[in-house]
Formats: structure tokens, sequence, C-alpha cells
């Protein structure tokens, strides 16, 4: 008797060790795998120490850059010595002195970069606390750079608080209007496509400030509905449906016209600076230099592939290019994230060569010197060093599918720094550029974070994901691998793979190919971040289910150089779905898998790319699902479609390509999913897609959710969705 009870106990054991070896949605969705980093980071002034956000947003706490220890206390929500209550902090900003921090709290997004919330300036010697404003939410604040003043922009207005006047508080402009005049922030397109949200800065003896005004009157508008929806509930709209009307561009459409003013904070006189750009010209960056009468004004005419850097003057107005940056195509948005202003001159990220890399100029407009040179692609540009003339980087000099941290010297010379591990890593540098934070991943393992030297030695551990290593090894995943093919057109193209767990190759699987495909992106990278849900868990989830995952980046991706990004200029689509349908045709090739169940998948473009190679001719794909997904690019923003693809007038065979107008060719069970408040993608591209296929009379599902935005989120939200997915690949096996 004793012995069959254990034999039960045994089985039942068993079965709950097999039960609790197996990922469930519910868990990936909900971030029970999610790995831990260090975020809200700071260097600080004295290049030995960085300040960092507490987890529970309750505290700003000092460490030491060599032993990651902690050294003080900064803030602390229960350390206010005034009452002035808050229970956490979102964010925060130091004072270029340390002396004051802006707290952050009370944080609403807007779009993708924007955000509202209630600051305070928490006094750090004093440990009280006051509000920035208390004439409603503000937003983007910015430290002058004696830190005795903060500019911050609200309703479209800009004003200015003075410390050492008691915290006053005055308005700079007064013409800011929602959905008219814009002052110091972008509009929804600048903001979303040059990926920025503060448009306005001071000068270096903290008497003038500049910004940048857009006036979108001209700007059509756009309108989609809010219904009451549950999680959150707008009860507003329990009656009747309400709307969101705001100014979105598309394609061929007037944007804001932009200019450049600048304040003279005694004086309070206004004015505009004489800018000779087209009407119809952008302005992605301004930027004071360490001259306070000198502003570096970046520029782009309306095809992109034109940047102007002016030399202006705040007082006089007058404006003169000292660089000129023709492309043969378009200027890559990273030359506007990594631009850097030093002291005496500035950095320039150039494809000029045909890679990515650095270029010094004064500030004059002469080229110093080349900082970098090679084929391969520079990443992030973190620091120079104008003392020693050291250059410290991130490349991708070993492989396309790997990043490492480099330093460059005076004379060319190239040292990497990240030696331990292959894979991908990021860095935040000391202050003084002696010391990194390194955060290292591949597609493996989640992610370590180390301190280092800037020789490139470890000096502290701060992070390994241990426990959710520990969590992984618990769970019955597949291999991951890399592998390489040449399509047809003799084009070699990347990619990766995740087998079952038990994978036996005798056997002929189902796959489910996955994909992003839009201009200068990559998804084939050994980091950890590849995949879906971080480490391919939803891939290892398909995986479990019998699946094999795949991801191929084909033509237009990034990391390549020049040439092979730029080659689907003014044909967006085209080769991208091409390309997986060659990779479609590539592994039905392979013993292992089984050709008549192959499925595609993407989110926003790689939705449209979805959508475009289920109807590229070559009936390979047995169902598919596009997410979010671009019908037309007639209905996408100016900014992103016309870098790739010019006007819909001067472009129109490019445009004519597209979803709606390949209907009729659809091959394959298709589940068409959209937000019904998706800002960036409009609901529209799916209701037109879906009307062209009834026309055309394709069968097809389709799933929409309320209220919901281009990430598709919120409450029990991306678990259903990720189930609907999972169902409609299943079918597959029937």
């Amino acid at each position: 008797m004793m012995r069959r009870i254990m034999t039960l106990v045994a089985l039942f054991c068993a079965i709950f060790l097999v039960e609790a070896e197996q990922l469930t949605l519910k868990d990936l969705t909900n971030g029970v795998y999610s790995q831990r980093g260090i975020y809200g980071v700071t260097p600080l002034l004295d290049g030995e120490s960085y300040s960092q956000l507490s987890r529970d947003g309750k505290q700003i706490v000092r460490h030491s850059f060599r032993t990651g220890e902690e050294t003080g206390v900064l803030f602390d929500v229960n350390n206010i010595k005034n009452r002035v209550k808050i229970d956490r902090i979102d964010g925060y900003q130091m004072s270029p002195d340390e002396k004051n921090i802006l707290v952050q709290t009370e944080t609403k997004g807007i779009y993708r970069h924007s955000k509202t919330a209630e600051y305070y300036i928490y006094n750090v010697r004093n440990r009280t606390l006051a509000h920035l404003s208390e004439g409603g939410p503000q937003e983007q604040p910015l430290w002058s750079k004696d830190g005795t003043m903060v500019a911050f922009v609200r309703d479209g207005n800009l004003f200015l608080v003075k410390l050492l006047f008691n915290n006053s508080e005055s308005q700079i402009t007064k013409d800011g209007e929602f959905n008219k005049i814009i002052n110091g922030k972008p509009d929804w397109v600048n903001e979303e496509e040059f990926s920025f949200a503060r448009a306005f800065d001071f000068n270096a003896d903290n008497t003038m400030i500049a910004w940048i005004r857009y006036d979108e009157t001209e700007v059509p508008m756009f309108s989609f509905p809010w219904y009451k929806g549950l999680n959150p509930e707008k009860k507003d709209y329990a009656g009747y449906p309400g709307s969101y009307d705001y100014k979105y561009p598309i394609a061929g459409a007037k944007n804001s016209v932009v200019s450049v003013h600048s304040f003279d904070i005694k004086s309070r006189a206004i004015r505009k600076m004489q800018l000779p750009i087209p009407s119809d010209g952008y302005i992605p960056r301004i930027f004071f230099t360490d001259d306070a009468e000198k502003m570096l004004v970046l520029t782009l005419n309306r095809h992109q592939d034109q940047l102007d850097i002016y030399l202006a003057n705040p007082r006089s107005t007058e404006c003169r290019v000292i660089v000129r940056e023709q492309a043969e195509c378009y200027v890559p948005e990273e030359t506007l994230k990594a631009f850097k202003v030093i002291p005496g001159g500035f950095v320039l990220l150039s494809e000029r060569s045909g890679y990515k890399h650095l270029y010094l100029y004064d500030l004059n407009g002469t080229l110093r010197r080349q900082l970098t040179n090679g084929n391969y692609e520079v990443k992030s540009l973190y620091g120079y060093d104008a003392k020693t003339g050291n250059t410290f980087y991130a490349s991708n000099q070993e492989s396309p599918l790997r990043q490492s941290i480099y330093k460059s010297d005076s004379k060319g010379k190239v040292t990497r720094l990240s030696t331990s591990q292959t894979g991908w890593n990021n860095a935040i540098f000391s202050t003084d550029l002696r010391y990194y934070m390194n955060t290292w991943s591949d597609l493996n393992t989640p992610s370590v974070t180390t301190l280092c030297d800037a020789s490139g030695k470890t000096l502290k551990t701060l992070e390994d994901n241990a426990a959710l290593r520990q969590k992984l090894a618990g769970l019955k995943l597949g291999e991951r691998k890399f592998f390489t093919f040449t399509t047809a057109d003799g084009i070699q193209l990347n990619g990766f793979m995740v087998l079952p767990a038990d994978f036996n190759a005798g056997k002929k699987y189902p796959v489910v190919m996955h994909q992003y495909s839009g201009p200068g992106s990559q998804q084939v990278v050994d980091s950890w971040s590849a995949g879906n849900m971080g480490g391919c868990l939803y891939e290892q989830y398909l995986a479990q289910e019998g699946f094999i995952s795949v991801c191929v980046d084909g033509r237009g991706t990034g990391g390549r150089g020049r040439d092979f990004e730029q080659c689907t200029y003014l044909k967006l689509g085209q080769l991208e779905s091409h390309d997986q349908v060659e990779a479609a045709i590539w592994l039905g090739q392979q013993s292992y898998v089984d050709k008549d169940r192959i499925a595609i998948w993407g989110w926003s473009y790689g939705g449209f790319n979805t959508l475009m190679s289920m109807s590229e001719g070559r009936p390979v794909f047995a169902c598919g699902v596009a997410v979010a997904a671009p019908t037309s690019w007639k209905y996408y923003d100016t900014i992103y479609t016309e870098r790739f693809m010019r006007t819909p007038n001067e472009n129109g065979d490019g445009y004519d390509v597209c979803p709606i107008s390949r209907a009729s060719k659809l091959s394959g069970k298709l589940l068409l999913v959209h937000g019904m408040a998706d800002d960036n993608v409009h609901f529209r591209n799916a209701a037109e897609y879906a009307e062209a296929l009834v026309q055309a009379d394709k069968d097809f599902r389709e799933l929409t959710y309320t209220n919901r935005n281009h990430s598709i989120y919120g409450g029990n939200t991306r678990n259903h969705l990720f189930r609907q997915i999972t169902q409609h690949f299943k079918e597959m096996q029937k």
C-alpha cells in the first residue's frame, strides 16, 4: 500500500513538474520572465559617481563608478523637511551644479516621446521641496547652464522659472494654441519621426533661450473615436462616443511651418532667426554651443537628402551654413540622434563613405578629422575627449549581428573595450569618460550589467539576472541558432531560428516567420532583445506548441551599410517582401520543414510586409498575421514616408505597389489586427484594406481593439492578442 502511495506521489510530482516547465502566454505578457536592469542612471559631475532612481521610485541614490557601492542618498520621499507630500517619483533631472533636483511625478504620456507631469524643485542641502509651477502640468523642463532657472512648456507656450527670485514664474510666449501654434516642443509628426520632445535650449551664459516654433494651422486634421471601453474606462463616453482630433500630415500634405526664435531673458526681447530654409523644410534639432553668441541649427529639405548645419547668432539673428551634408537618397535619422556638441565644435555621424562614421568639425565648419573608418557602422557615440582626442562609441565592427564598445585615439588606433564575451553591448560613460556602465547580453543570455574602467577592465558586476536565469533553467527551452542563406538573386541574408526542445531532424515541422523589415531596422541580432518578449520567449512558446520560429532580415534592414539599407528607396515593400518569400522557399527546402505549413507575421512595418509577402505572387504562406499594419503609404505621415518614397505626386508608381493594390493576390489565411485609437498607423489602414479584400472576394479574419493605440496593450489586451495570434497559427496544424 505504501509503495502504491509513493508511486502516486511521484507521479503527481512528475505531472506538477511538467506543468511547471511550461511557458504560458499569461506569464509572458504579464512580464513574469522580464529581465532586470539598472535604470534611471545619471553620471555626476565628479566623474567618480552616478545617481540612480530606486526601483520603488522613492529614492535617488549616489553610487561609485568604481565599486558600485552606495555612497549617499540624494533624495528620499520620506526625508523631506517641509510638508509637501509625494509617494514616489517617476524620474528626475539633476541641476548642472547638482545643488537641486527636478523630480517628476504624476506622469501622463501624450505620444511616443512626450508627456506631462507635475515637477518639483528639490534642494539637496536643505531637503526642501517646492512646486516648479502650480499653473498646471508641465512638459519637458530644462535647467539653465548655471542651475538658477528652469524653462518648460505648457499648452504650447514657453515659461521660465527663476530660483533666485523665489521661483518666480513668467510666460515667454503667448501665441500657443492646441492644433495651431506650438513653442518649444515638436508637433506629432516631428516628435514621432525625428525622435525628440524638447525643442528649446539655454545659451552658455544663461542670458538667452532659443526654441523652434511650429505653426500647424494649415496641417490637415485627423480624428479617431473614443469609446467608454474598459481598463481604463472612459466614463465620459458612456452615453455617446467622443473623438480625439489632432494635426496629422499624410504623405504629400502640408507640414507645420517651422522657425527659430530667441528670447533675451533680461530685456525680454523676442527675435526670429533669419533662417533661409524652404517653407516646407524641417528643423529637427537646435543646440547652443559653449560660445553664448553661437547656436547650431540643423535643417533638412523636404526630401531629407540635404542636411544643412547653420551657425546662428541669437542676438543679431544672422545665420550661415557651415556644413552641408548631401545624400544620394536620404540622410538617416541616426545622424540627428548621434549629433553631439563639444567644446569648440561638434561631432557629426555621416554615411558619406557608405557606412555610418563619425566626423569632427570646428564651429567654422572645418573638418578636423574623421574619427572612425571602415566597412562597419557606428551605432552610438558616447563621448569625445577634447584633451586626449579619444572617441568612445559602439559599433558592429565584429559582425552586423553584434555590437561592442570601442575607443579610437587621436591617431586613429582602435581598441575594443568590451572584450569579455561576444554579443550586444551598450554603455553609459562617466562625465570624464574614465568609467562606464556596460550592459551585455546575447541571444541565449539575459543582460549582465557591469562597471568598467576606460581600458575595458571589469570592476564590478551590478546585475547578472541570476534569478531569471535560474527561472529559465527550469523550463524546457529549445535551441536558438543563427544561420545565413543565399536567395535565388544571389543575396546573402542573415536569420535566426528557435527549434522545439525535442527537435527531431527526421520530422517535418510547421514554421512561423516573424519580421519587421523596416528601413534601417535589425531583428537578427545576438542580443536578448531579439524576438518577442525578450530572449525569443514567445518563439519558445511556439516551439513548445510544435513550431519552428524563424526571423530573417531582408534587404533594406540595417547594420550592413548604406547600399544594403537604401536599395529599397522609392519602392518600399517590393524587395522586402521578395526576400521573405525567398526565405520561405529556402526553409521549405530543408528536410525538417513542412513547406505547406509556413506562416508569417509582423507588427507595424512588419505587418505591412506580412501583407506584401502574402500577396507577392508566389503562394508560399499558409497563413499570416498583420498587426497595426500600414496598407498604403498614402495614409502614413509625411516625414517617415517621404524620407523613403518622396511624395505621391513624385513617385506614383512606387506608392501604387501596396497591400491594397495587391489585395486580389492575397494567398493564405489572414488575421488582420488593429487598435481603434492608433494615433500612428491609423485604423483607416485596416478599414480600407478590409474593404479591398471584400471586393476582391478574399476570406480573412479581422480583430479590433477598442481604445488601444499602436502598441495595443492595457489590462488583459496583450494576453488576448497573443492568444488569438497563436490560435491562428495552430489552424495550420489541423
